[in-house]
Parts: structure tokens; sequence; C-alpha cells
């Protein structure tokens, strides 16, 4: 099952990115995905000027920087990331820990889809292409470190704000969209170093 294949993470990768998408893709394509219709009370900002999206984001991000910061599980989540047996030797549960945080991160893919149907009035499976990258550069550029272990919820929305106005800069600077998967790629890179040389500075390691 997948507690036992947690330390490795590879069975949620391929279930979710290599076999689930393709087959919402294709329910897509079919036509099998309802869709609300605009004017509908559930797609209208819940405040007037501010998107359901952001109020979601800002709930989420509250809620997420308090269970880090402020409960035993968030402590569990750092030392789950920093050093797994280490952490099992001081009886804290790793898989079920990382299974948590597999959950947690449906339930905010599902926030999101749900917002942008209420807002596009449609359901569109490829709108997904690429968010999970999207969202490993955005908590990178917020402090968090690929090797797990070090980051906060404040880090990665300010990182997202970041990217995503790098983002729009882009759109309206002209740039091809063909080439956004190397704007993706070199940002990611670019994150890391500054990350870790930042993060050594602070340290004082060499």
């Amino acid at each position: 099952g997948v507690s036992d294949a947690a330390e490795g993470d590879w069975l949620a990768s391929v279930f979710g990115g290599k076999v689930g998408e393709p087959v919402f893709i294709w329910l897509a394509d079919l036509g099998l995905i309802d869709v609300f219709e605009r004017g509908n009370r559930a797609g209208q900002p819940v405040i007037d000027g501010i998107p359901a999206l952001i109020i979601w984001a800002i709930g989420l991000v509250i809620v997420g920087h308090f269970i880090l910061t402020r409960t035993r599980f968030g402590n569990w989540i750092f030392a789950s990331g920093g050093d797994a047996q280490a952490a099992r030797y001081v009886g804290v549960p790793v898989n079920r820990v990382k299974i948590s945080m597999f959950m947690f991160s449906a339930f905010c893919a599902c926030v999101f889809a749900t917002c942008q149907v209420m807002e596009f009035g449609s359901a569109g499976a490829d709108r997904g292409l690429l968010k999970e990258f999207e969202a490993i550069i955005a908590v990178v550029i917020g402090g968090a470190l690929l090797t797990g272990g070090y980051g906060s919820v404040i880090g990665a929305a300010l990182g997202a704000l970041i990217f995503g106005v790098v983002q729009q800069g882009l759109f309206f600077a002209g740039v091809e969209s063909s080439l956004f998967r190397v704007f993706l790629g070199v940002l990611l890179l670019a994150a890391v170093i500054l990350n870790t040389y930042i993060r050594r500075i602070i340290t004082g390691e060499k």
C-alpha cells in the first residue's frame, strides 16, 4: 500500500501524475464533467472585487501556518522532512505524516480546481498541467529546501506571489509560450542556488 511505499514517495507520484491526470483529461474531453452556469452565486466573489480564490488562499495560509508552527503535528512534519530515520527513533509516525501530507496536497488541489471552475464556469483538467512544478518553484522561492525539513507557509505564499508577478510580467512582455517551461526550469534552478547560498550564510556553513 501507500504506507509501505511512503518512504520512496514513488507510488503517489506515479498514480497521481502519470495515471490520474490523463484519466481526468479524458473524462473532460468526453464532456462527463458538469459545469457551473454563468451567473451562479457560487462563481461570484465572496467580497466584491476580491475573487473567491484569494479568500480560500488566505484561509489556507492561516490554517497551514498555525498547524506548522503551533501544533505537535507541525513539528512532526519538520522532523519527517529533515531526517525521517531520526524522527522514527523518537517516535514520530513518519509514514502517517507523509500520507497526511499527500492527502492535504490533494485537498488543496481540489480547492484550487473548484475555485477555477467557479471562476471560469467550466472544468478543464488540462488547466492543472505544470501546476505541481509551479508549486515546487513557489515554495523554493519562499525558502523551503527540496531536501525537506526547512520552510514556512508564509514563505511559500510570498514565493507564489513573486512567481505570479514574474509570470504575468513575461506574459505582458510578449515572451513566447513555448519558452515557458524553459523559464520554469531556470527559475527553479536559480531559486535553489539562491536558497542554498542564503541558508549557508545564515547558518555559517561552508
